[in-house]
């Protein structure tokens, strides 16, 4: 005869948040589990095919195999957000389309990417002028300064380290980022942002932000603090800088 169980809330009695993270990304998950996301809340990750180069081809590549990347994602836990995890990707292919794939397999479930997180979090911080560092090659660039630019952000200054290879986008060091970051003239902005999921950052965010006295953002922060939102979940705390530190949000 079968055993006797009791059924509780599972792993996510509180929440649960979906994730789909590029095939080639080494430092999204890793910075993740850096959150306090707090007892019960977990997330749930899925992996889409993406290559080892980023252009705006590659990138465009993704919608055929977003929804069923999305669909890997767990039903039953009840997921009350998705994140995409492609900064580039979400400019190339559009976040309504990434939103309207997504939704193929999880309808009525709100969905984010770090382009829209990163707009969200600069207009609950009052930013409209922006200091921009990416590790993208021109083609990407460009879209993405005109996306920012569509959406109200004016970017006052942009360095690029220029590369297209995902392992060594992964590999440039947060020392190197928060050079980057400090070269910036912060009378000249009211925040930086740091693009691109693969690029770390966690552990120099409030140190950089401490030197220049503006929040500093970055693609994993932005999407953590904006699926935290769309769950309905507390953000205050949860995470490194400004933007998890603002008692409003």
């Amino acid at each position: 005869m079968p055993l006797e169980f009791t059924l509780d809330g599972g792993a996510a009695a509180t929440a649960a948040l979906g994730v789909i993270v590029l095939q080639a990304d080494e430092s999204l998950e890793p910075e993740w589990r850096q959150l306090r996301l707090g007892e019960g809340v977990t997330v749930y990750h899925s992996r889409i095919p993406s290559s080892e180069e980023v252009t705006p081809e590659t990138l465009s590549k993704m919608a055929d195999t977003l929804p069923a990347a999305a669909a890997l994602l767990p039903r039953a836990a009840g997921l009350r957000s998705i994140a995409y995890a492609c900064t580039s990707g979400a400019t190339v292919i559009g976040p309504d389309r990434v939103q309207a794939l997504v939704a193929q397999h999880h309808p009525g479930v709100p969905c984010t990417n770090p382009l829209t997180a990163t707009i969200a979090g600069c207009r609950a911080l009052g930013v409209s002028r922006l200091a921009l560092l990416t590790p993208y090659v021109k083609a990407v660039n460009t879209a993405l300064l005109d996306h920012l630019s569509v959406n109200g952000l004016n970017v006052t200054a942009f360095a690029s380290f220029e590369q297209k290879d995902e392992a060594v986008v992964a590999r440039i060091s947060e020392q190197s980022v928060q050079s980057a970051l400090l070269a910036f003239d912060s009378a000249q902005c009211d925040a930086v942002f740091t693009s691109c999921t693969n690029l770390r950052s966690f552990s120099i965010i409030e140190n950089t932000e401490a030197a220049l006295g503006v929040p500093v953002l970055s693609s994993n922060l932005a999407l953590a603090w904006h699926a935290l939102q769309l769950a309905g979940l507390s953000t205050k705390g949860r995470g490194p800088g400004r933007l998890f530190a603002n008692a409003t949000l």
